[in-house]
Parts: C-alpha cells; structure tokens; sequence
C-alpha cells in the first residue's frame, strides 16, 4: 500500500518510521505528511505528540482521536513548502517560521471536504514540532454523478472508488 501521504513509498518505509520514531522528520514537509499520514491511518498519539507546546496544551487527545475515527483522508498536496532542516534552521537568526501550504481532500460522512491550510512548524527538542496553520479555506464539495471522474484523482470513476465510503 502507498502511502497515506502521496509518496511512491510504502506507508512501512515513509511515514510509518516517522509515526513510530524511527527516523525523526527532517523537515517541515517531513513532519506534515507524517501528521497527515497519522490521521489517515487513525494514530492520534502522534499527532497529540507532534503539536508544539503552546499548541499541545489546547489540544485533546480525545478530540483528536474522534475526528481521525469519523473521517476518511483521500488526498494531499503539498502546494508549497519550505524544505530547511533542524540545523539550517536553528542557525539562522530572527528567522520566519518556515511553512507548508497544502490542500487535503477528506470524506467526513455525509460530505467531501476540502481543507487548505498554510501550516508553521518550530524546532523543540531538536524535532519539528506543528505550531498552528492558517485556514484559507475549507468547505464542502458537491458529490459527483457517479460516473463522474472520482474527487482524490484515482483515475477511477467515482462509483467505483471514494462513492464506497458513502456505505
């Protein structure tokens, strides 16, 4: 199986190392697509973990784990992102937040949505940690007829893909 976060990867050898500790994020990118992967793949500790402290102390570990259960994630793109690592960014002073810009394609019964949020991320511990993001926006899709090219661009007619999770 490919991963959750669009890579030609597996999940076991991209962000399934990530999620279980085994390689840390290397970069903003990195730590977002994990995040993204965790939700798809209903792993709310990690993303609980993954939030910087000021942002973690808001959060719920409960909450989190109610939203990955009831939603299905299709789809992400990264629209932009600023690929520095833990040490280009520690050495550089007064610098911006970097961030990642991206668009992700969700089914949350009985809706197709889309979220597109412009992400910051902050080095603590020597590990990219999620601090907030800006929503640019997020609403609902109409569903498509069902011989209709399907929403997360399988290449498959909507009926026979994402109409499925309507079941």
């Amino acid at each position: 199986m490919n991963c959750y976060c669009g890579s030609q990867q597996t999940f076991k050898q991209c962000c399934e190392l990530i999620i279980k500790g085994l390689n840390n994020a290397e970069t903003p990118e990195q730590l977002m697509r994990s995040r993204y992967s965790a939700y798809a793949a209903k792993i709310p500790q990690y993303i609980l973990d993954t939030y910087a402290a000021p942002t973690r102390k808001a959060q719920s570990l409960g909450d989190i784990a109610q939203w990955a259960k009831q939603t299905h994630w299709l789809k992400l793109t990264v629209l932009t992102s600023k690929n520095i690592t833990i040490s280009q960014f520690n050495s550089r002073t007064n610098a911006a937040l970097p961030t990642v810009h991206f668009q992700a394609l969700y089914f949350d019964k009985p809706h197709f949505c889309l979220i597109e949020e412009k992400s910051r991320f902050l080095v603590e511990h020597e590990q990219w940690r999620y601090l907030d993001g800006e929503i640019i926006q997020h609403h609902n899709l109409p569903t498509p007829k069902r011989n209709a090219p399907c929403l997360c661009l399988s290449g498959k007619k909507f009926k026979h893909c994402c109409a499925l999770l309507d079941h």
